[in-house]
């Protein structure tokens, strides 16, 4: 499966656009790293328990979203993006959206 970003890939030709696809995922932050992060929060600097959390969002994100590609037939996503939001206190969406498609070449 090819991601990307950009509407096109080289050397390839888009044969039939599918669609929008997505995949999301919503992760709730916990106690115990909220403690780790404000003491963080004082000196400043990165929040690597946040920064893993929300890579590992991401990365489900974007697997949810393949296999929506895939079981449509399609063999690439183009455009793809990352959005994100906030479900409610302590909780936040992440989604990866795209438009799947059929590559040839």
């Amino acid at each position: 499966m090819i991601v990307t970003t950009v509407d096109e890939v080289q050397g390839k030709r888009i044969s039939n656009t599918i669609g929008m696809v997505k995949g999301s995922t919503i992760r709730a932050r916990h106690v115990g790293k909220d403690i780790t992060a404000s003491f963080r929060g004082l000196v400043g600097g990165e929040i690597p328990e946040y920064t893993k959390m929300m890579a590992e969002a991401r990365e489900q994100a974007l697997s949810r979203m393949i296999e929506e590609a895939e079981a449509k037939g399609a063999n690439a996503v183009i455009g793809m993006r990352f959005g994100t939001s906030m479900v409610m206190a302590n909780a936040a969406e992440v989604i990866a959206y795209g438009t799947a498609v059929t590559l040839e070449g």
